[in-house]
């Protein structure tokens, strides 16, 4: 199941998503987020599932940022591996601004899972890139008459 790329996005990233999932035995489902958390583009999971792992792919990847820039001498993160007792999650930066997260059983090959995540990310890391967002634009100040009924 694939799920739409929100319109403000060009391109449709699903096709990169299932060909992952497909190539690599064991892998379940992947999300593309912003590094803030907001869901991209998925595969193989439903809307609520996604969210939920998108705000969990973004903490840990601004949690390992954190601990690279106060003890590893920089915020760069490659890649962050949670091993639970059944499932594998794996987070990655996937561009300017985005992160790939995927959710793989634990027969699935860490070592090529991780490859093919890598291969998938520096063919394609120009698309995979979430702009900066704006700052909203400042409104106008308004004026009010005194309370005293003048100006």
């Amino acid at each position: 199941m694939v799920s739409p790329v929100p319109p403000s996005q060009n391109s449709d990233l699903g096709w990169l998503l299932s060909n992952l999932v497909e190539r690599v035995p064991h892998t379940r489902s992947t999300v593309l987020l912003s590094a803030d958390g907001l869901t991209k583009a998925v595969y193989g999971m439903d809307t609520e599932s996604a969210e939920q792992l998108a705000a969990i792919a973004s903490g840990l990847f601004s949690l390992a940022r954190g601990t690279g820039a106060r003890f590893g001498g920089s915020d760069g993160v490659r890649q962050v591996v949670v091993e639970l007792d059944d499932t594998m999650l794996f987070v990655s930066s996937a561009g300017f601004g985005s992160v790939l997260a995927v959710l793989a059983g634990r027969e699935a090959d860490a070592g090529v899972l991780g490859y093919e995540m890598s291969q998938l990310i520096k063919s394609v890391r120009p698309f995979l890139g979430t702009p900066a967002r704006s700052a909203p634009a400042a409104r106008p100040a308004t004026t009010r008459p005194s309370e005293h009924g003048g100006l």
